[in-house]
């Protein structure tokens, strides 16, 4: 009985190792000769076993080691952080207004709904955001009250409760984050078949290799499964310290993949999605240290001449200063991660933003590069930065 089960395993792990590699019996089986060594248990070698020859099921296995292919397929040693990390310090309210207008406000909640004898305002722009302490309603309309005691109608908002991964060691294989419904093919190119599996955002997935083709990059999530670079966002994983850190703590902002990977004792302990700058207003490569950590902090400004593009937001949480304006921070506008949309500022989660406040120090070095090489290194290019 024990024959047959341990003859059965070896069948199952045999034909799965054909499936996943799409390789015929014949083909694996054909090999030289080697008398008085028998063949190696379909297993994977990464050193040579002596005893026997790895061919076979066995060269095929190993090959799949190689790349981080494991049958079973093995799981990133990650988990998702505390979800307590969501919780805002603040409550936030986001100004209705059309971003031509100012924003009136009123020094009694009956002034506010009546709309006469306002005190002062916020300037018009389309990103702005208030902090408040007490909340009514006037014709099912949400009024809020700064801790000034001012009132101003604003509508409380939702905050995206998008979180990393926290690592117990650093992963033998690179993985990323879904940022769009994806397709699936069984080949890196369009003209290959679409599979059934579907991918949502913010599904993580394992990455075993990376190839191009039709003007793309393909990255490989399974045996027979590739997913196109538009979908997907990488970590690519990298535990040598960037030159001039001594002390094997960073944090790593990758530009052209939308990711911070942070890095302790040249272990990877933390990854996330996160969104930098727009052209123009990039965020500036090159190595830094936190100079200023701020709990919360209150940022406004324009860059444009006609300040169209001038925002106002009350107490971003789990702010850390690196380079000059641009800091490491919460961003409670934002609904997505992935994409550069800042004015030159690291944007996290409000629970990935404090996570990494409450791991990181100030002097810890913050690296910023891009892979592709096309956002501008030239100092001059770059002025103070902002949110």
């Amino acid at each position: 009985m024990l024959r047959v089960l341990k003859l059965s395993v070896w069948t199952l792990t045999l034909a799965l190792a054909f499936a996943l590699l799409s390789v015929t019996p014949a083909q694996a089986q054909t090999s030289t000769s080697f008398a008085g060594q028998p063949l190696c248990l379909p297993e994977a070698y990464l050193y040579d076993p002596v005893d026997c020859l790895v061919q076979g099921p066995a060269a095929q296995l190993t090959e799949m080691a190689k790349i981080g292919l494991s049958v079973p397929l093995r799981p990133l040693p990650a988990v998702k952080p505390d979800p307590g990390l969501n919780t805002s310090p603040v409550s936030i309210a986001r100004i209705n207004l059309e971003k031509t207008e100012s924003a009136p406000l009123y020094a009694t909640f009956d002034d506010a709904t009546q709309q006469v004898n306002s005190v002062r305002s916020i300037a018009p722009g389309a990103l702005r955001y208030v902090s408040f302490i007490n909340i009514d309603y006037y014709n099912n309309k949400p009024y809020v009250q700064l801790r000034s005691g001012e009132w101003l109608r604003a509508s409380p908002v939702a905050i995206k409760d998008f979180q990393g991964l926290e690592f117990s060691r650093t992963p033998r294989n690179s993985f990323g984050w879904i940022v769009d419904a994806a397709e699936v093919r069984a080949a890196p190119t369009y003209s290959a078949a679409l599979l059934e599996k579907v991918l949502l955002r913010e599904d993580v997935v394992q990455i075993y290799a990376v190839q191009p083709a039709d003007k793309t990059d393909w990255y490989m999530i399974g045996p027979g499964q590739w997913v196109e670079r538009r979908f997907i966002r990488q970590v690519r994983i990298n535990t040598t310290a960037p030159e001039g850190v001594t002390n094997g703590r960073w944090i790593e902002v990758n530009l052209y993949d939308q990711t911070v990977s942070v890095y302790e004792n040249n272990q990877l302990v933390f990854a996330t999605l996160v969104a930098t700058g727009i052209d123009p207003f990039f965020t500036r490569p090159g190595l830094f240290q936190i100079y200023i950590k701020k709990a919360t902090e209150t940022m406004s400004g324009a860059f444009e001449t006609d300040r169209s593009d001038y925002y106002y937001l009350e107490d971003v949480p789990w702010t850390m200063y690196f380079d000059q304006a641009r800091a490491l921070h919460g961003a409670y506008w934002r609904a997505w991660f992935g994409y550069e949309q800042s004015h030159g500022c690291v944007n996290f989660s409000l629970g990935d933003s404090n996570w990494l406040f409450q791991w990181a120090q100030e002097g810890d070095w913050v690296y910023v590069w891009d892979p592709s090489g096309l956002t501008p290194t030239d100092p001059s290019y770059y002025g103070a930065g902002g949110a």
